[in-house]
């Protein structure tokens, strides 16, 4: 099949294209509000932009207000306003909380109260880390960029955040290696489907200069559970 997303042609009962970029990280995002409100919201449009320095990036749609108009989700608002956030983990067994914290709620909620979950204060910003969380990520706000909808309601905000201090759980490393079997990171499928990481198996990548007559039957991969 070929649809033109503009056209939204797909003739499915559900838009694939979410379907077709998986699994994707869940950005677990903690911030606070100018009056020191904890703001915690997952988004599954997240990952990492560059390594040295890190960033990493989450994006929010706008919601539609009554005028109209799309309003900047609270997690946008805060961390223009504060220049911090706080990249958590989520995991498969946080998969209950990652879910409750996606509900919209007004501003002055505290969605790691209402989840239970421990705050922790961070080193370097002043957003707390989710205690349960076994990676957090302390960022600095770099900067936002504004992509366009086709609903003239509604706009993604694309958040990109230096990475400045990294926490990780001491028991999720491994032989000198951060352990994903071991932590489980929670990911988003298409859909209502997530899924999370159980298998991991490693690859070679090829060395120096390889010509087309060198190339032969495919290894299998080294599997590691």
């Amino acid at each position: 099949m070929f649809y033109e997303p503009r056209n939204d042609d797909h003739g499915l009962p559900f838009n694939p294209f979410k379907a077709c970029v998986v699994p994707r990280p869940i950005g677990w995002i903690t911030s606070l509000s100018h009056d020191g409100i904890v703001n915690l919201a997952p988004f599954s449009c997240s990952n990492q932009l560059g390594y040295d320095p890190p960033f990493v990036f989450f994006s929010a749609s706008g919601l539609p207000q009554e005028d109209g108009e799309p309003r900047r989700k609270d997690s946008v608002v805060n961390v223009e306003n504060t220049g911090e956030f706080v990249f958590n983990m989520a995991t498969y067994a946080l998969r209950e909380q990652v879910n409750l914290s996606s509900a919209r709620l007004a501003p002055d909620v505290d969605e790691m109260d209402l989840c239970g979950l421990t705050k922790v204060p961070s080193t370097l910003v002043k957003p707390p880390r989710v205690g349960e969380s076994p990676v957090n990520m302390e960022c600095k706000y770099h900067c936002t960029l504004t992509l366009p909808a086709n609903s003239a309601n509604t706009v993604h905000h694309v958040v990109v955040g230096e990475v400045i201090g990294i926490h990780i759980n001491e028991e999720c490393i491994t032989d000198g290696k951060v352990d994903w079997v071991k932590i489980q990171p929670l990911a988003r499928m298409g859909y209502l489907d997530y899924t999370y990481v159980s298998q991991v198996f490693t690859m070679d990548p090829p060395r120096g200069e390889i010509r087309p007559e060198q190339i032969g039957e495919p290894t299998s991969p080294k599997q590691s559970d």
